[in-house]
């Protein structure tokens, strides 16, 4: 976690948000490396045009200073392909979606092929601490299939997946939430039709309400080692 102090005033009120959400959950205290994966389809595009993908940005580095000391959340643009991970920092968090995802091409919806590279990024890390992945869509995936079959080898994986989905086109967001045959339940859905209307302590509810819960279960299960 990082002092309070050393937080920029642009994320600051942000992180005592943060701070509150996962103290409803028990989570003070607890560490995690986040992650947020975004969705760079077509269908995207009025969404990082409004800003709303750079405030998810903003919010998921707030919601970091919180559970991790290293003021970093990796970016990861995925479309028909994944691009390689943008570091979203302190320091750099500013405007950082207008200046990075115009390098990014547009394409699909390959979900698979998110989910895996997230959970290979995780592990080729060394972290002993859990993952917490927020992902970001607005569509239904290229591979239903693989992409139910990642989530589920995810499972056994350290790392938690909040998916949020923006618009109302969401409805396989939701299924994943409630996806049978996992180890453990590694997922949670929130929606946010409108982004601009969802406000940032609903956000942080959405995002850790079942966080917990998997805390536990995956902990109890050696999922998530303990030092």
């Amino acid at each position: 976690m990082i002092d309070i102090s050393k937080v920029p005033s642009g994320l600051a009120n942000l992180a005592k948000t943060a701070a509150v959400s996962l103290e409803k959950n028990s989570l003070t205290g607890t560490k995690a490396a986040v992650y947020l994966v975004l969705d760079h389809s077509g269908s995207m595009h009025p969404y990082y045009q409004d800003r709303s993908v750079q405030r998810l940005a903003e919010q998921a580095l707030a919601l970091s200073v919180n559970l991790d000391d290293d003021g970093t959340v990796p970016l990861i643009y995925f479309g028909s392909h994944v691009e390689q991970p943008v570091d979203a920092r302190l320091d750099n968090y500013e405007g950082i979606i207008d200046r990075t995802h115009p390098l990014v091409r547009w394409g699909s919806t390959n979900y698979a092929a998110a989910i895996l590279d997230v959970v290979e990024e995780h592990q080729a890390s060394g972290a002993r601490d859990a993952g917490l992945v927020i992902f970001q869509s607005d569509g239904d995936p290229d591979n239903v299939l693989a992409a139910e079959a990642a989530l589920k080898a995810a499972a056994n994986q350290p790392v938690f997946f909040a998916f949020v989905g923006f618009g109302d086109k969401v409805d396989f967001l939701k299924r994943l939430d409630d996806l049978p045959g996992r180890a453990v339940d590694n997922a949670s859905f929130f929606h946010a039709t409108r982004p601009h209307e969802v406000s940032d302590a609903e956000l942080y509810d959405g995002i850790t309400s079942q966080y917990g819960a998997w805390v536990t279960a995956a902990t109890a299960a050696g999922i998530i080692r303990t030092h």
